[in-house]
């Protein structure tokens, strides 16, 4: 009877900081003591780890037990220290041998028959413990994810039997190696020549991937909005192997399934406009990660926004900005990845009209309506366009189909390589001081975008956002420099800021 120490990883964010469980058997009166800040679920271990060591053919000291889980102000939650206090038990006990456990991670929920059950958070884990160089010790079900590290070390067991039979040198467990298969093949079932005219609202969509903007679609409903958002994703190049292992450590926090061979494309996320805060953005009394870090390097598609929360909607300036959302409580702070694209689609009037025989709305009530997206987040769009009524004979006559998806994304590839090898980044990361630098205007050029600005009445936000929608309309026409004509398609991108104005005067 002694000390035993096992190592294991806590889930805090996308992070998964080293937890040492250090179990001490002595004598006393019998008795299981869980120390280390353990929340209920930790503390409902002590239950499942008896039974399943029990129920493994193994003996329970019916000595005192004393678990610490270290470091004490670090806050546990879950199931995942399961295993690694049934093994400190058998190791302190003397059952199964320690010289393999310095070298090894383990992390699990136990079954009361000691089978072991997925947990969540396992990718931050292995990454975590690939750089500590230790082989990290998993359930089956979470084996896919810790295989995604690509290194071929870490093990994963289906019954707490198996782990102690491979430490005591009994039998080995299979190394976990990556089933990663790469396709890069755009979906037929959602092809851009699947939309009918609206040729402007598929080049608007072509600038906004190409450079990464966000994009907000206007009109009236069956016009073909969320059609056309729907097919951002195909546009957009394949995330690289660090781009899609950050996405894919957050989806491991939500038991979110991650298809490895099809695990580099970009997420697209489209929650209901019914959702709540906390489920937009994360939170909890433990947090957990929201709908924009699930969207993490991918896009995030808001659907009749003026139908979501204005607080909702507010939540998601610091993020647009920043690339990330910190969440804080009393103990402390959780950082979520938070890099997205944000597309929306709205419709411009509560009846979905605002002009023609089908408005029944009058300026006053459409301003209000409008206003429900506030100021500040509008102006984080880099681009607004109207998608208006087909006109008539276009579905009769066939109508004009236009580019398919691959043809249209060969061009965004290539403005994308373009921005990577003179930028570093896409156009829509861009700083200031890196405006002035690959965004040179010529004097009369800047002055002409003055004007229209004041004319407009937009923010410096505004200014330069529409700097970087021309740098990319330019880096699409294969074009070095930023050219008058590519400043007056940009400027022509801020549908909603002239209709806001229209009805302003109206409404006066």
């Amino acid at each position: 009877m002694g000390l035993a120490i096992i190592h294991s990883r806590a889930c805090v964010g996308v992070e998964a900081p080293e937890v040492t469980v250090e179990v001490h058997i002595s004598n006393g009166m019998p008795g299981f003591s869980l120390v280390g800040l353990p929340e209920t679920t930790v503390k409902e271990a002590k239950d499942r780890v008896r039974s399943a060591i029990i129920n493994a053919n193994f003996e329970f000291p019916s000595k005192r037990i004393t678990v610490n889980l270290a470091p004490a102000d670090l806050p546990k939650e879950g199931g995942r220290f399961d295993l690694p206090i049934a093994l400190g038990i058998l190791a302190a006990s003397d059952q199964i041998p320690e010289i393999k456990l310095s070298g090894h991670e383990f992390v699990g929920e136990l079954a009361l028959s000691g089978e072991l059950r997925k947990v969540k958070g396992v990718l931050p884990a292995a990454l975590a413990s690939l750089k500590s160089n230790r082989c990290l010790v998993v359930p089956d079900e979470n084996g896919d994810q810790a295989a995604l590290v690509g290194k071929d070390i870490h093990k994963s067991a289906p019954h707490l039997l198996a782990v102690c039979g491979f430490l005591c040198g009994q039998q080995q467990l299979g190394l976990l190696t990556s089933k990663k298969v790469e396709q890069d093949v755009v979906s037929i079932e959602r092809d851009l020549q699947d939309i009918i005219g609206q040729q402007q609202g598929k080049r608007a969509l072509e600038i906004a991937a190409a450079g990464g903007h966000n994009l907000l679609y206007l009109g009236p409903p069956g016009t073909g909005k969320t059609m056309l958002a729907s097919r951002m994703s195909d546009l957009l190049p394949k995330m690289t192997n660090d781009e899609a292992l950050e996405t894919a450590a957050v989806a491991s926090l939500t038991h979110q399934h991650i298809d490895e061979s099809n695990w580099r494309s970009r997420p697209f996320r489209s929650p209901h406009h019914s959702s709540s805060m906390a489920a937009l953005v994360g939170g909890g009394s433990i947090p957990r990660p929201g709908e924009i870090s699930l969207a993490h390097n991918g896009i995030l598609f808001l659907d009749e926004m003026p139908e979501f929360e204005r607080k909702v909607l507010d939540s998601l300036r610091e993020p647009l900005e920043s690339g990330e959302i910190v969440i804080s409580r009393a103990a402390s702070k959780t950082r979520f990845p938070a890099r997205f694209q944000l597309v929306g689609a709205l419709n411009p009037s509560p009846t979905g009209y605002y002009e023609g025989n089908n408005t029944r709305t009058n300026p006053q009530l459409i301003l209000r309506y409008l206003s429900r997206i506030s100021g500040p987040l509008l102006d984080r769009f880099d681009m607004s366009l109207e998608i208006p009524l087909l006109p008539k004979g276009t579905l009769t006559e066939g109508g004009d189909r236009g580019e398919s998806t691959q043809e249209v994304k060969e061009r965004v590839l290539l403005a994308r390589s373009r921005m990577l090898e003179r930028n570093g980044k896409i156009n829509a990361l861009l700083g200031s001081r890196e405006i002035d630098k690959y965004c040179p205007l010529a004097k009369e050029d800047a002055a002409f975008l003055e004007n229209t600005l004041h004319q407009l009445g937009l923010s410096i936000r505004a200014y330069h956002r529409i700097i970087k929608v021309a740098r990319t309309i330019a880096d699409l026409n294969g074009e070095d420099n930023i050219q008058r004509i590519h400043l007056a398609e940009a400027v022509g991108y801020r549908a909603m800021d002239r209709l806001l104005k229209q009805l302003t005067a109206q409404a006066i």
